[in-house]
């Protein structure tokens, strides 16, 4: 099981309660899809993540690594075990977000 920061719980209950209040239900299951994805790739091999978004190679940082999963960018601590600390939908400008 993979834990995640207060950060990136917050981003999820952020997407979450938009998804919900503009009744996009087809976005939150996609949105619950990509978290079920990003998670079974963390755990299957935490060490495959990219360094970074590849819009964003200047994100890159030691012990942090990104997935892509559906529509979003998961990032992650590479510690043991793997700690999500943010949840970033695709088209979000994510250095400002960071």
């Amino acid at each position: 099981m993979i834990a995640f920061s207060r950060k990136a719980t917050q981003h999820l209950e952020d997407l979450w309660r938009y998804y919900e209040e503009y009744e996009r239900l087809e976005a939150l299951r996609n949105l619950t899809a990509a978290m079920a994805d990003a998670i079974a790739k963390i755990e299957r091999n935490p060490g495959a993540g990219l360094a970074a978004p590849r819009p964003y190679p200047s994100l890159a940082k030691p012990g942090r690594a990104w997935v892509k999963a559906g529509r979003y960018w998961v990032m992650y601590r590479t510690t043991k075990p793997p700690v999500i600390t943010g949840i970033f939908y695709d088209a979000a400008d994510i250095p400002d977000r960071l």
